[in-house]
């Protein structure tokens, strides 16, 4: 049997196992995904998990029935009556409508008191009998507050249907003279947050890796639904790739559909907006003069693309929108600031996740080869490396001058990849961008120059180009082949799966991940904790001395 299950609520999967592909179904609606290398793939069972799991319709008798089917040891004594502690707290409070407001049930004593007493749901709610009276708008942050408190909520308030609005994807000949097919877990995504319609489902997050194709899932259930749609995205040149794919995938017309950015901001059926200019304000702690966005027409669907970028001041107004459905599309919802439980809150559970790996066995993304060089401090820097600062040492040897020449060897090795030469300081990437004679794209260009470069690289005009931050999120480049990090954000593991992402579109050849590292020096700790997530995703690393 492929699992084995054990007493810390973790359970392993031999992936080599018969019965792996099915084992891993079959945990999926109550087990996270931890790690998946390449032999043994580690879950968790939580109380998100098994309360996600509570609310599409399982009980704890049917999880350890799963866990029990696959399992190749007996189950640990005890986790039938610890799962059922957790899950049947589920449905425990029921969030229902009541007139104009919404009313929240209530009706264990003891639980009614704890609520009563916690301090962050004063204002919010409302003491009656049996329950609590709570306002439409403070119907996400009651959520929020009560699943920190460890009651998760049965929210049974409707969800709007929102605007009709006629869209059908081209997947029909009769549509199209150049028909597409959905990949077969692109499918199973939007059917997993679209669920049966009733309480609880329309809602969630889908995490699939950069490449395998998220923004199909949104129009998938964009087609399902046939409702005004919102669009929240990373930058200005992601919000003209939804438009792209909308008007090469669906049947919408241009006129039906809008930007919203800082350059246009036009509003039409299907609307698409950066996260920037939704928290743009005047003043520091001012109004945020463009959330008048979310109420100018009538939504029925929201999509968070990249969620895990979810911008602070975008989940309070999202904690206002409980009425709309939402899907959070992102390839890792590992958030830096450890707020991955407010995107569960608030935009929703994850309702669907495949592992890289799998995606890439099966074709559908690149097979990628990630090398770490290491490169030595030049002599004239040592004596400033030892007396800086902390912060000064981690910048010193990020823009260690040799890495400019190691990215110079790479690219003319490597005469037949497109490549993405990245890096987090600007002085360092212009450099790189004279020595190698390379366009550079940095947070100042013109959104215009952008496109440019982008298209001439995707013509195979440009062969390299150099970018800042800007490209770790939302911008397709299928055909690049070849990524070379000169620095990073310190440790960000974030980062490095947005940055490995940009060259996994699938394609006629393998893709190459270099990390340019300066030895002996503080970028080394940083750069082993970014090559540890990637390693958990089933990524080896090869280590290289650089020979310079």
């Amino acid at each position: 049997m492929p699992l084995i299950v054990q007493s810390d609520s973790t359970v392993l999967l031999d992936v080599h196992a018969p019965l792996a592909d099915e084992a891993r179904d079959a945990i999926m609606p109550f087990a996270d995904l931890e790690k998946s290398p390449e032999h043994i793939h580690t879950y968790r069972i939580n109380p998100l998990s098994l309360w996600n799991a509570a609310g599409l319709g399982l009980n704890a008798e049917a999880v350890t029935r799963s866990l029990s089917m696959y399992s190749r040891y007996e189950l640990p004594d005890g986790l039938l009556t610890a799962f059922s502690g957790i899950m049947e707290r589920f449905g425990k409070l029921r969030l229902r409508p009541c007139g104009d407001t919404l009313f929240l049930e209530c009706s264990d004593p003891a639980i009614y008191a704890q609520i009563e007493a916690a301090r962050p749901l004063k204002d919010a709610l409302r003491p009656a009998k049996n329950g609590f009276s709570v306002k439409l708008e403070d119907r996400g942050t009651v959520k929020w507050e009560l699943i920190k408190l460890g009651w998760p909520v049965m929210d049974e308030a409707p969800l709007v249907s929102g605007e009709a609005l006629e869209i059908a994807l081209r997947e029909d000949r009769s549509l199209s003279a150049l028909p597409f097919r959905l990949r077969d877990y692109q499918t199973e995504a939007a059917r997993a947050v679209l669920g049966s319609g009733r309480a609880g489902s329309g809602y969630g997050v889908v995490a699939l890796p950069c490449g395998a194709g998220k923004t199909m899932v949104g129009m998938a259930m964009m087609a399902a639904l046939k409702t005004n749609t919102l669009i929240l995205t990373a930058n200005v040149m992601s919000v003209h790739q939804w438009i792209d794919e909308l008007l090469d995938k669906t049947t919408l017309g241009r006129e039906q559909i809008a930007e919203f950015s800082g350059s246009v901001k036009a509003v039409a059926p299907v609307t698409i907006a950066t996260y920037q200019i939704l928290t743009w304000r005047r003043e520091k702690d001012g109004e945020f003069p463009h959330f008048k966005l979310f109420h100018a027409r009538p939504w029925g669907l929201i999509i968070y693309d990249e969620v895990h970028l979810l911008p602070a001041p975008v989940f309070r107004i999202t904690a206002e929108l409980q009425a709309v459905r939402r899907l959070g599309l992102t390839a890792t919802l590992v958030r830096e600031d450890g707020a991955e439980d407010a995107v569960f809150s608030l935009v929703g559970p994850k309702r669907y996740d495949v592992p890289w790996k799998v995606l890439e066995r099966k074709g559908w993304i690149a097979e990628a080869f990630c090398t770490e060089i290491r490169l030595p401090l030049p002599p004239n820097l040592k004596i400033p490396y030892a007396v800086a600062e902390k912060r000064e040492k981690y910048r010193l040897a990020s823009e260690n001058p040799l890495k400019i020449e190691m990215a110079r060897q790479l690219v003319q090795t490597h005469p037949d990849d497109r490549i993405l030469v990245i890096g987090q300081y600007i002085k360092q990437l212009e450099e790189a961008a004279r020595v190698l004679e390379a366009p550079l794209i940095t947070g100042k260009t013109p959104n215009a120059r952008r496109e440019e470069i982008y298209g001439a690289f995707k013509r195979g005009d440009v062969r390299v180009i150099v970018v800042s931050k800007v490209s770790n999120f939302a911008v397709d480049l299928p055909d690049a082949s070849m990524a070379v990090e000169i620095s990073g954000s310190f440790g960000s593991r974030q980062e490095e799966a947005q940055r490995l992402g940009r060259i996994l579109r699938p394609k006629q050849r393998n893709s190459y991940f270099f990390t340019l590292v300066t030895s002996d020096t503080v970028e080394e700790d940083f750069a082993m904790k970014r090559r540890q997530f990637l390693s958990e995703q089933g990524y080896k690393y090869t280590r290289e001395a650089s020979g310079l």
